[in-house]
This record gives C-alpha cells, structure tokens and sequence, in this order.
C-alpha cells in the first residue's frame, strides 16, 4: 500500500538512505533538509521560524493527510546549534505534523535516537529541553563547552528526546489519536558525519571503547533504514513509546 512519508534529513545519511528505500517500496516521499538536494522542502530546522516553513510546507504538500514521518536531520558537531536541531527540529516538527498525521487511516512517527542517550549527559540540559526552554538549553549548552563538555551536548540531547517520546507517546494525542511514536538508536553508522572519525585509528579505539558493536560492526545507514521503515510499516500497530536499539550489540553491553 503506498503511503506519503516525510523524512527529514533526507538529504544524506540515514535520511537518504530512508527516502531512497521507502520510494522503491512505491511510497511518496517528502524530503525535508536545509539543502537544496533535489529535495521537496528546504528548511532550517535549528530556528523556530525554519520548524513552522517545514510544516506548513509539508501539510500543503501532502493535502493535509500524511501517514509517516521519520526525523533523521541531526547534528554531531559538538556545539549549542545541537540543542535546536536534534531535540526542538524533532519535537516541534513532530508536534506540528501531528493534526496531518491523525488524519491518516495508519499514522506512525519513527525518530532517531542515539546510543548516546545511555551515555553521560548534562541532567539540567535534558531538564531545559523537556520544559521547552529552549533559550535556557542553549545557554547549558554552551556552559558545557566552555567547562570542556561538549561531548555530553549530543548525548543530552538524545536522552532529551527519548524521554519526550516515552512521555508524549501514550497521550490522547498521539496514541489517543492512532499515531504509533516510537524511535531507533542506532550505534555507530557509516555515514559523512562518521566518516572522518572512523578512518582515524586512534578516534576509531575511541568510538569502539564508547559504542562496542560485536554484532557485524558498524551499521550502514541502509541498516538503520530498513529498521525505520519497519516502525513506519502499517503491520506496527500496537508500539508506542519505545526505543528500539539498532546497535550490534552496544546496549546490551553497557546495561546488562
């Protein structure tokens, strides 16, 4: 049965890999990225301004009736401009969509999570994010990287959006609604963010002491992909509020 799917991030990575095998499964796709890579809509989702373009651009799109959504678009860098695109460019995306998605017959939401969210992170900035003060994330953001932090600004944010998606997913809203939100962490994924890293053998132990993977390595984003297609399946009918851990293994290792 074709369905109409928003991906954001579509542009690379997972995103693209998402897109790429949701269209030859015969669904209609709508890429959402801040390039213009041959994608049906540009926007910057680290502003709120750049949030409220992608939705009303998506529900003019889709005629107001969208039976997915997978949020892809991330940053890795470390830095403040995590906080907006990985935790408010989801939620708010996500909350935006929602009347176009409950007015589809089989709406399902798929997020990216993270490994990280498992991994230590700043407890005031997953606070400020869950109350939806982003000006204050943003300050505890950049806190960590002037106290030499700047690895836990990813992870927080990911433990941020888990802990959203637990709390939000069995509301009237959302499973009241019939919208399945769920999300998969992957591990490490081979992607142009992990390039860099991965071919560097010293930050290659690194990754591997933070994110053992025994089972096949690292993932390739067709991997992550196939997952989230799974989460957006009609056959999903009765998920909500979990994280599926798409990781070789690491979580099973880090929480016994």
């Amino acid at each position: 049965m074709s369905r109409v799917v928003a991906v954001t991030g579509s542009a690379s990575g997972i995103g693209a890999a998402t897109a790429a095998l949701l269209r030859q499964r015969g669904d209609r796709v709508i890429g959402v990225d801040r390039a213009d890579a041959g994608v049906e809509v540009v926007a910057d989702l680290s502003t709120a301004q750049g949030r409220a373009e992608a939705v009303a651009a998506v529900t003019e799109l889709t005629g107001g009736v969208l039976d997915g959504l997978v949020t892809c678009a991330g940053l890795s860098r470390a830095g403040a401009p995590q906080v907006s695109v990985n935790y408010f460019g989801t939620t708010e995306l996500v909350d935006g969509l929602r009347p176009a998605l409950a007015a589809s017959s089989a709406p399902r939401v798929a997020l990216v999570g993270s490994i990280s969210a498992i991994q230590p992170h700043d407890a005031a900035l997953v606070d400020a994010c869950l109350v939806g003060d982003e000006p204050a994330a943003l300050a505890l953001a950049e806190s960590a990287l002037a106290d030499g932090r700047p690895h836990e600004i990813y992870s927080s944010t990911k433990a941020a959006l888990a802990r959203w998606l637990r709390r939000v997913s069995v509301t009237a809203d959302f499973a009241g609604a019939g919208i399945a939100l769920n999300a998969i962490a992957p591990g490490v994924v081979l992607t142009p963010m992990t390039e860099e890293l991965v071919s560097d053998p010293q930050w290659r132990q690194v990754m591997d002491r933070a994110v053992p993977m025994p089972l096949n390595g690292y993932a390739s984003p067709e991997t992550i992909a196939y997952a989230l297609a799974w989460l957006l399946s009609v056959e999903n009918s009765h998920m909500a509020g979990q994280v599926v851990y798409v990781d070789g293994g690491a979580e099973a290792l880090a929480r016994p």
